[in-house]
């Protein structure tokens, strides 16, 4: 029986530690981040409580529409710790998304977040891809008022296929959630990723390569 114990307690202690893997719980009220501060840790620094105000637990502006005028026709407005630094150490944040007509918001991942999506306009595709070996792609057409998950780390997206414009709300499991947009981080890296490296992972021409290396 003790053993079974001794078992029983690593397991809870180790689903306890994957459970905080990311950003582990607050120990005070808040930590309301400093931007001023010169001390650089993982995550921001605490600025003095007493000079703590209301303000700093407030943003405005998700009510205004992203300019989607870019080559990809979507626009992400963040309300991260950097524009709401109350939310340092929460482990929470949010974003606006606005879709131009057909508009896309490109496979990217979030390296340290769980992403939650409420549609509040338009229809959306959505879809993320499973982790190696299956590489799954799972897919879901979202009208207003729907919500979808897109599990943390994994490659996901979101189209709009609708003649209007569209727009979401998103959650993020963290303060600083981290976004790796696939096409940019493999041809646009600075400095670039050889070419013949490229050409072989992806099986094309290295000219290939090069014209879309180009584009970013």
């Amino acid at each position: 029986m003790s053993n079974r114990l001794i078992i029983l307690s690593c397991v809870a202690l180790t689903f306890a530690c994957l459970a905080f893997a990311y950003e582990p719980k607050p120990l005070q009220d808040f930590c309301v981040a400093d931007p001023n501060a010169s001390v650089k840790v993982n995550g921001l620094v605490c600025k003095d409580p007493m000079k703590v105000q209301a303000d700093d637990f407030f943003f405005s502006g998700l009510h205004l529409m992203g300019n989607t005028s870019n080559p990809v026709g979507s626009r992400v407005t963040t309300v991260f710790a950097a524009q709401l630094p109350g939310l340092n150490t929460l482990g929470i944040s949010m974003v606006r998304i606005d879709y131009a007509p057909w508009g896309l918001n490109p496979p990217h991942t979030h390296p340290r977040a769980t992403e939650i999506l409420t549609v509040l306009e338009g229809t959306l595709q959505v879809g993320f891809v499973t982790s190696n070996p299956d590489n799954r792609f799972i897919t879901k057409v979202l009208k207003k008022g729907d919500v979808f998950v897109f599990p943390v780390g994994l490659v996901h997206f979101q189209r709009n296929i609708g003649n209007g414009y569209a727009v979401a709300i998103a959650a993020l499991s963290s303060q600083n959630p981290g976004a790796i947009t696939i096409a940019n981080a493999v041809f646009g890296a600075n400095p670039p990723i050889p070419g013949d490296i490229l050409a072989k992972a992806i099986q094309v021409d290295k000219s290939v390569v090069e014209q879309l290396q180009s584009k970013f």
